[in-house]
């Protein structure tokens, strides 16, 4: 973590991280209207990031006076999707805790870490009642290549991201499995394809995307923003024909924090002052 800010890091379980940081330290806040809290960002990373690449993303919000929570995607639940079900309700829960039930809420999630949020989306639909407080909490959205498309395309993601080394091997391998276990696995992803598209989230989203992005498909992410604005969801998108699953603040980071401070700015949820 950017050793310039006090920050304040608790492993609240296996896969969840909490990053927060006092205002004072990050700038100089401007008066709030009383009552409102500080926002929190929920960051689902890529699989197989490190952690000095999420603390990049961290720092951001952080510079921005939001507080952080990561919540790191399980191969497991990506290869038997309703594993993953137990988990989506806990972090459901921790968000309706005391602890968070106040709070704003972003939502930053990147690659395969918008299956992860899928999995949140796929619950809220089922039982918008109870989660209706929580839907109207969320106040934005970004997806940073966003794997969606073929399954070939996500049994190309599945090896980059966890076995780099043996990325033919693992594509074939896992596209023998998702046909095998169809009913499991690729059906599911369509359910939560379809939660996705009609979530009842109906927060301003950003997307990051790239062109020659071999696990995540542009036009594909074009069809899902075009659709969404469809039903009224304001979408904005930052596309380059030229860069890197994931890797867009790598390649082009000065294009990407003025998108994202310029999206932040739009919610109005942070100070004007915040640096990015």
């Amino acid at each position: 973590m950017a050793v310039s800010l006090d920050i304040t890091v608790q492993r609240l379980s296996k896969r969840v991280t909490y990053v927060s940081a006092p205002s004072s330290v990050v700038m100089e806040r401007q008066p709030q209207p009383s009552g409102e809290r500080k926002p929190l960002t929920l960051l689902l990373p890529w699989l197989g990031s490190r952690p000095q690449a999420v603390e990049k993303y961290c720092d951001i919000y952080l510079r921005a006076d939001c507080d952080v929570l990561v919540v790191e995607s399980d191969v497991r639940h990506f290869l038997w999707p309703r594993s993953g079900v137990d988990e989506g309700l806990r972090l459901l829960e921790l968000l309706q805790s005391d602890r968070f039930v106040s709070r704003p809420l972003l939502v930053h999630a990147f690659s395969i870490g918008g299956f992860t949020y899928t999995q949140l989306l796929l619950q809220m639909s089922q039982d918008q009642q109870k989660y209706q407080a929580l839907t109207q909490r969320i106040k934005g959205q970004i997806y940073d290549s966003l794997v969606i498309g073929s399954v070939e395309l996500m049994a190309t993601g599945l090896g980059k991201s966890v076995y780099p080394g043996w990325e033919k091997l693992i594509k074939n391998a896992a596209l023998t499995y998702f046909s095998v276990f169809r009913r499991h696995t690729t059906d599911y992803f369509d359910v939560c394809i379809d939660a996705f598209r009609n979530s009842p989230v109906r927060a301003p989203a950003l997307f990051f995307y790239c062109e020659n992005d071999v696990i995540s498909d542009y036009l594909a992410v074009e069809e899902m923003m075009a659709h969404l604005r469809t039903r009224g969801i304001e979408v904005t998108g930052k596309k380059w024909e030229d860069s890197t699953h994931a890797g867009h603040l790598k390649r082009h980071q000065q294009e990407y924090l003025t998108s994202v401070n310029a999206f932040l700015q739009s919610l109005r949820l942070v100070p004007l002052k915040a640096r990015m």
